[in-house]
Parts: structure tokens; sequence; C-alpha cells
């Protein structure tokens, strides 16, 4: 005959709304942070807070945070209309408007996958 234990107490399964899971992962993934740290804080694991920050770029529906910044960074402007991406602070291109559509798309492709 097989023995059979039961554990009494509270439910470990924890309930993380949006908002928390988007908050843990913007700690996680700031400048300096350590997910190691900021999960043991948030009492997770570090594989939950990757796969959280998966889930919420496939909810994204391939939009990006654009942040507008002054002119004055010490590099010279064009005076071309243009979008500047900057792929996890080690990669920046600067795509003038002038550029096809189809090739805009591939390099914002190939970087992003570095």
């Amino acid at each position: 005959m097989a023995s059979v234990e039961v554990l009494a107490g509270p439910e470990r399964r924890r309930r993380w709304s949006v908002e928390q899971k988007r908050a843990i992962v913007a700690a996680a993934f700031g400048p300096g942070a350590v997910v190691r740290e900021v999960a043991h804080q948030a009492d997770v694991t570090a594989s939950l807070i990757y796969r959280w920050r998966g889930d919420l770029r496939a909810a994204a529906n391939g939009f990006a945070q654009v942040l507008v910044a002054p002119a004055g960074d010490g590099l010279p402007l064009s005076p071309e209309p243009a979008i500047e991406i900057e792929f996890a602070g080690h990669a920046r291109v600067r795509i003038p408007a002038s550029v096809s559509p189809a090739l805009a798309a591939a390099v914002v492709e190939a970087l992003a996958r570095r």
C-alpha cells in the first residue's frame, strides 16, 4: 500500500498582476541591476523573471518604448528627418527617412537579435 503525505499550510502559488510583473522586470533589467538579486528580493526565481520578460515583449504587439531626447549629446545631426534607435545600450542606429522600409526593417531585425 502506498503512503500519502498531506501538506497543510498556505498555498505557495501566487498571482501577480501585469503591473507587478512589469515593475519586477523593469527593476531586473534596469541599469546596474542583477536579475538574481531582484528575483531574491521579489521572492521569485530568476527564470520566472526571464519568462515574464518574454511574455511582456510578446504582448507588446511589436511596439517599442520610445524616448525623445533633446539634441546635444555631442553627435552631429543631419538636417534630414530620421529615427534613432538604441538597442540595450550597446548598439545605436540612426535611420534616415529616405531609407526604404524593407532596409530599415532588416537593420532593426539584425540588431535586435544581437
